[in-house]
């Protein structure tokens, strides 16, 4: 990458500098997706209308995190079912427009984040949702949340690996006889379900109660027996394989998280898989807009807090204090009409009451 930009944009940058770039920019695009899954439950916006059959898939893959810890990715695959086709012989449906959703958190966390994707494709709106999985119970609480109504699908290679472990019984798997068997059962199950096959699988069964894993094996494929009327799925023109989930473990989660001596803190694992969603689903520009968009708008709300807080508070003024009246000066007339004082000492003047202090005592004495 970093030469790329050199030769491109004349940008040199080192290895250290790029990842900190990516993750920086993966996490904005992470908190920009949660943002609007809030937004999505807050305002209930119309969804945009699906197409007429919809691929809708869910799958998990375990990826090294830091410490010797293994963590499940989870990965929501969608797409568009096209008409089925004969190819070898064989009827195959091919998916297109496939978009991926993934994130490192625990299935509850996980469907309600996948909404951000599930709201922007239309899911509830689409006229048929196909749901082929491996059957695990969080993912049927995954289509419960989503949408009830899809059909549900069970893998047919999931099935068939349960089959070969109740075929254990028969013989090692290097047998001729348990080859002959499980090509005989898995023709069966494709062409008459689960529920043609059941009774050979509780005979191979009973005839081995010693053997747990067997037991185990056939409660999972007789509580899932709806989930595999393979013949009349594949009348629908419906996909009996979950293949593309699949693959997406492989190419979009695995490739980059899983290569040769990689740990993966685990922060820094949903930012990496948000950018890795949008390039392998071909939304690269469209997300770029959405990370600008979205930094643009944290950053002016990060400056109008810092203002708002920085803001001296206008102190209110105190209460006026009472000033005292003027005296009003007195008029002109009362002036003249107001009793001269007299020039006289008055009855309490030193004078009058020390005589020798007058002025005349004071010439008589000094005389003598």
């Amino acid at each position: 990458m970093g030469d790329i930009l050199e030769d491109i944009l004349g940008v040199a940058a080192s290895e250290a500098t790029l990842r900190r770039c990516t993750e920086r920019q993966g996490s904005v695009y992470e908190a920009a997706q949660t943002a609007e899954v809030r937004r999505i439950e807050t305002e209930l916006p119309e969804p945009p209308q699906g197409p007429a059959k919809q691929l809708l898939s869910v799958d998990g893959a375990m990826v090294p995190l830091v410490g010797g810890e293994w963590a499940e990715v989870k990965t929501l695959v969608l797409g568009e079912i096209g008409d089925p086709v004969i190819e070898d012989g064989e009827c195959v449906v091919h998916s297109t427009a496939l978009s991926y959703f993934s994130r490192l958190a625990d299935a509850e966390s996980f469907q309600r984040l996948a909404l951000v994707e599930t709201q922007r494709r239309g899911v509830e709106t689409a006229q048929q949702v196909i749901a082929p999985t491996d059957g695990a119970i969080w993912i049927q609480g995954f289509l419960d949340y989503h949408r009830p109504d899809a059909q549900r699908i069970l893998d047919f290679g999931h099935a068939a690996e349960y089959v070969a472990v109740i075929g254990s019984a028969v013989g090692v798997p290097e047998s001729a006889a348990f080859k002959s068997w499980l090509d005989d059962s898995l023709h069966t199950l494709k062409h008459g379900g689960a529920t043609a096959l059941l009774p050979e699988l509780r005979a191979q069964v009973a005839g081995h109660p010693q053997q747990a894993e067997l037991a185990k094996a056939l409660a999972y494929l007789e509580k899932r027996t709806a989930m595999t009327a393979y013949p009349e799925f594949q009348r629908q023109g419906w996909p009996i394989g979950s293949g593309s989930v699949e693959s997406a473990n492989k190419v979009v989660v695995e490739a980059r998280l899983k290569g040769a001596g990689m740990h993966w803190a685990r922060p820094h694992v949903n930012p990496m898989l948000s950018l890795r969603n949008a390039i392998c689903s071909d939304r690269w520009d469209e997300a770029w807009q959405e990370i600008v968009a979205y930094y643009q708008h944290q950053q002016r709300q990060r400056y109008l807090n810092r203002a708002q807080r920085h803001t001296v508070a206008t102190l209110p003024s105190p209460p006026p204090h009472p000033v005292p009246a003027s005296p009003k000066p007195p008029s002109m007339a009362a002036l003249a009409s107001a009793p001269k004082a007299s020039a006289r000492p008055t009855a309490d003047h030193p004078w009058k009451r020390f005589p020798s202090c007058t002025p005349s005592r004071r010439s008589a004495r000094a005389k003598k």
